[in-house]
């Protein structure tokens, strides 16, 4: 069983920065994709952030956040990041860590067997 540990939300004005953190166990970062997904206020579906594969050679982004988050990892902390710069007020929303088998739609919330709980990011104008 994985666990996944977020942490790094908090609230910050629209231009600014922030780093997320994901603490993996059972060295998920070395052995599955992982990535973010963030839920919207008053949106029920997960939406696709950023998504690395474990040998950390691919990303995949959404569009929405292509050119201003940037993810990584680090295998020896286990751990996920994501750089998020130039923030905007519609990246409000509480941001997930996930992990699981690797596929062609890497963006798509459903194959992903292990969530953390979340963290918040709130971006005022």
């Amino acid at each position: 069983q994985v666990k996944l540990v977020e942490s790094g939300g908090g609230s910050v004005q629209a231009g600014g920065s922030l780093r997320l953190s994901c603490v993996a166990s059972e060295n998920a970062v070395s052995r599955e994709c992982m990535g973010w997904f963030r839920q919207l206020p008053g949106k029920e579906e997960r939406e696709g952030v950023a998504i690395m594969t474990p040998d950390g050679v691919r990303a995949a982004y959404g569009d929405a956040v292509k050119g201003r988050f940037t993810i990584s990892q680090d295998h020896a902390e286990s751990t996920l990041y994501l750089q998020m710069n130039t923030l905007k007020p519609e990246d409000t929303a509480m941001y997930y860590c996930a992990a699981g088998r690797c596929t062609p739609s890497p963006l798509q919330p459903d194959t992903y067997a292990y969530w953390g709980q979340g963290t918040q990011v709130t971006v005022s104008s």
